[in-house]
């Protein structure tokens, strides 16, 4: 957000992100990004305008989440190593009157990944916060990532294009 020169506030409002069993992979996002919006229902000023997302990597129709230790980490590395998945990012925008939701889904390439690269990846930057277990923007992303189809910043986790030409709508 720094970076489209706006004026903004982080605030941190936990939510409990349970994720119905029958819900399709492909509306995970939106659903989360849809329930962190619910959890600000009446504290948005005059002229305030509330942004929630969540970024979910999908492969083979299933979500990885964020890992819970390394050996996990290990597991949702190595499945996505030499193959293609999805990363789905939805962002939710309201104010006092209205609501919208924009997703953006990107394709991402692995080259194949030697487990030694994996480990080294997890014992250095603990990707614990990280959906797929992963960060773009981090040592694996620069030695491993040999393709992506869309947008960069939907990767990281916020898909910077949309929300800018949503606030020129705004």
């Amino acid at each position: 957000m720094k970076g489209l020169e706006l004026d903004f506030e982080v605030k941190v409002n936990p939510v409990e992100e349970k994720i119905p069993q029958d819900l399709p992979a492909e509306y995970v996002a939106a659903f989360l990004s849809k329930l962190k919006a619910e959890a600000y229902p009446d504290e948005l000023a005059e002229n305030e305008i509330l942004i929630t997302s969540d970024t979910v990597v999908i492969e083979n129709g299933r979500v990885l989440g964020k890992p819970s230790n390394e050996q996990e980490a290990f597991d949702m590395i190595k499945s996505l190593s030499g193959a293609t998945h999805t990363v789905m990012t939805a962002v939710t925008m309201m104010d006092r009157t209205r609501r919208i939701t924009l997703e953006d889904e990107t394709k991402v390439t692995f080259r194949f990944l030697h487990e030694d690269e994996i480990w080294h990846y997890i014992k250095k930057y603990k990707p614990f916060d990280k959906a797929g277990a992963y960060g773009i923007q981090e040592w694996i992303g620069f030695i491993g990532v040999s393709r992506i189809e869309g947008s960069y910043f939907n990767v990281m986790g916020f898909p910077l294009h949309l929300v800018y030409e949503q606030l020129k709508k705004w």
